[in-house]
């Protein structure tokens, strides 16, 4: 039987992604790849929070980071001969350090890891090697099924696109970029092309997202973040899709900084905006949102080499609004939504 990461490009696949094995967690260094392909080698769970802290894994790679760190803990518990009561509070401690390793994703990361010790609770705590295994199944089981929500994510985009059509991305989508192409070929659309937003600082649109598309077989070009408006109408983009940091249920968007400008021109030129993610249980409104600031000097620099005079100062808003006027649909594993329309989601 294959698994459901089978036939994805060789970043989604989970040992790439991050990989609990030989007493470590290890995690595909986003930040360099694909000019160096390294793993940052995580030997205690705080090692994982510092690496997703550090933007080692971005996108959907956090939480697959986090559930392996999880398992990483429980390992530390028995390496470090802790009794039960010991172990229950170490495991609860972590997880409270990995649930905020970054505060826009704290909500998500949260519940993920409160789903891990819960699902713990009633069990043997004594037994490290069966205590080890259970998180390990956990981890497995959620990326796995996290993977096949977002198959039904690709689909669904796939479906919108037409023959020889052309989409426009927006930082990295992770799994959903690569679950639409799989898709695209299952429906006879091997010929569409791709159009990918540099998105600096970090660059994903350039390195992730494009190297996706094309170990996935696609036509893809790369343009900078000040393109969209003139590429848009003059490479006759058919839709615009990304993915969501979060997507609360008065239907704004949060994501990439970025976002924002290309819906807005979409918006302008008649072209579809497609978020990709479901909505938020918790966040009701915008207004219980908050903007993370990230630190300057990755906007004042470019691939670690200074490109600003001393004394020139900036700013790097990590992500930003996109309200719901802007976005043609919202794409979740259960359908397409209109933003308006989302807690219609919560009642299937």
């Amino acid at each position: 039987m294959n698994r459901i990461d089978h036939d994805l490009a060789f970043m989604l696949r989970f040992e790439n992604v991050a990989w609990f094995e030989d007493g470590m967690v290890k995690i595909l260094d986003r930040r360099i790849y694909p000019m160096e392909v390294k793993y940052v080698e995580c030997k205690t769970h705080k090692d994982v929070v510092q690496a997703i802290k550090d933007m080692v894994t971005q996108s959907g790679g956090p939480y697959l980071a986090a559930t392996m760190g999880m398992v990483l803990a429980a390992h530390e518990t028995k390496v470090n001969k802790l009794d039960v009561n010991e172990t229950k509070k170490f495991m609860k401690d972590a997880a409270d350090r990995i649930a905020n390793a970054r505060p826009t994703t704290s909500s998500r990361m949260r519940k993920l890891v409160d789903d891990g010790l819960s699902f713990i609770e009633e069990s043997d705590w004594e037994d490290k090697d069966n205590l080890i295994e259970k998180f390990r199944e956990f981890s497995i089981n959620e990326v796995s099924n996290r993977y096949k929500n977002i198959e039904i994510m690709g689909d669904i985009i796939a479906e919108q696109v037409p023959e020889n059509g052309t989409i426009m991305t927006q930082c990295f989508a992770e799994t959903v970029v690569g679950m639409i192409c799989r898709k695209l070929k299952e429906k006879g659309k091997g010929n569409v092309k791709f159009i990918t937003p540099e998105t600096r600082p970090y660059l994903q649109g350039a390195r992730l997202t494009a190297s996706v598309i094309k170990d996935m077989g696609f036509d893809v070009h790369v343009i900078t973040d000040n393109m969209p408006g003139y590429i848009l109408k003059n490479k006759k983009v058919d839709l615009f899709t990304s993915a969501s940091d979060m997507i609360t249920k008065d239907g704004h968007v949060i994501n990439k900084v970025g976002t924002f400008q290309i819906a807005v021109l979409c918006h302008y030129h008649g072209i579809p905006y497609f978020v990709t993610g479901n909505p938020s249980e918790v966040h009701d409104s915008i207004d219980e949102i908050i903007i993370e600031e990230r630190d300057e000097n990755d906007v004042l620099s470019h691939l670690g080499k200074k490109v600003t005079m001393d004394g020139v100062k900036a700013y790097y808003p990590a992500f930003d609004i996109t309200p719901p006027h802007l976005v043609s649909g919202v794409v979740t594993n259960k359908g397409m939504y209109s933003p308006y329309n989302l807690k219609e989601y919560f009642k299937k």
